[in-house]
């Protein structure tokens, strides 16, 4: 453990030191003001530091310690891809859970991949699909969260596909409802990254513990078609139970180049969600950790900015019902 611990402090420490001054800005400046109710609150997703982790520069049990020190962050969302053979392992749970506790930070969902296509057009395929990701439901559940999120793919026509999918993912939210998990999708390639096609998924299942985690970036439906971001988040936002702020490459203001994070999360929040929006950063052009910062910045900044346009101006009367109401 001593030598795991110097090699997270080195990265850690290398990374503020290729991330310039812009780092040092305590993330306090930014945090809201006492007793201010959030838009929404933010969470980290583990695929923004798969690098490190499958470099094993920070281990899957550090995960949510990692994310509360180096971040100021108290939420996280695990991929089961670094503890993959631990599922069932209800000891090494144990520890994850009480690694998180113990740095006061909330697990919230586990990212399922690699598991097969719960759309599969093989009925024998799409079945054992299913009972391939129970084990992360009950895995989610041990580790209190509150959903498994999970991909649907398949493949045949759009009909056939959306009838393929509904079946798998009905299976397992059926399985997850006792467990008192939900099941959520994200538009993660193929059909799953049109927005009306899943969205018309959720309609067909109509069952409240099976919905989405719109992605902001993941819209890419094959080679040569691409879905519009901010069409397609829309289209999913009525059955989100969490949502992923995907970000790869900033500019010198600190927005994000390929996606407008206000008018991205003022479709969120028109939506009327006020849970975790997830930081998800992908890039390449700084290091993982510089990334996260960057993206939680921004997050900040335009959560910020909502709650001060929220706000009623010096010159506004507020009437008694309105003060009444905000006690």
């Amino acid at each position: 453990m001593k030598s795991f611990s110097l090699s997270r402090r080195a990265f850690f420490q290398s990374a503020l030191l290729a991330g310039g001054t812009a780092l040092l800005t305590p993330m306090s400046a930014l945090a809201l003001p006492a007793r201010e109710i959030p838009k929404y609150r933010i969470s980290l997703a583990q695929w923004s530091l798969h690098k490190a982790l499958f470099d094993k520069k920070i281990d899957n049990l550090d995960f949510a310690q990692v994310t509360k020190e180096e971040f100021g962050i108290d939420a996280v969302e695990y991929v089961n891809q670094f503890f993959f053979d631990k599922a069932k392992d209800t000891k090494y749970l144990d520890q994850m859970k009480k690694r998180a506790s113990d740095a006061g930070v909330r697990s919230l969902l586990i990212m399922v991949d690699r598991e097969g296509k719960l759309g599969d057009p093989d009925d024998g395929k799409r079945s054992q699909a299913v009972d391939n990701h129970k084990k992360w439901v009950e895995a989610a559940a041990h580790l209190g969260c509150h959903s498994v999120r999970v991909n649907a793919a398949s493949d045949g026509t759009w009909d056939e596909q959306v009838a393929r999918a509904a079946d798998g993912l009905h299976a397992l939210t059926e399985f997850a409802e006792p467990h008192n998990l939900n099941v959520i999708v994200e538009n993660h390639g193929g059909l799953s990254s049109n927005g009306k096609w899943l969205s018309g998924v959720m309609k067909l299942i109509d069952d409240p513990r099976c919905g989405t985690l719109p992605d902001f970036g993941n819209f890419r439906v094959s080679k040569d078609e691409v879905y519009d971001r901010y069409t397609g988040v829309k289209e999913l936002m009525p059955f989100a139970k969490a949502v992923s702020a995907k970000s790869h490459d900033f500019d010198d203001d600190g927005n994000e180049k390929h996606t407008d994070y206000a008018r991205m999360l003022g479709i969120v929040l028109d939506a009327g969600y006020h849970g975790h929006v997830g930081i998800e950063y992908e890039g390449s052009g700084m290091s993982e950790p510089d990334g996260i910062r960057a993206t939680l910045r921004l997050l900040e900044r335009v959560r910020a900015e909502r709650i001060a346009a929220s706000k009623p101006s010096r010159d506004e009367p507020v009437h008694a019902a309105d003060g009444a109401k905000k006690r």
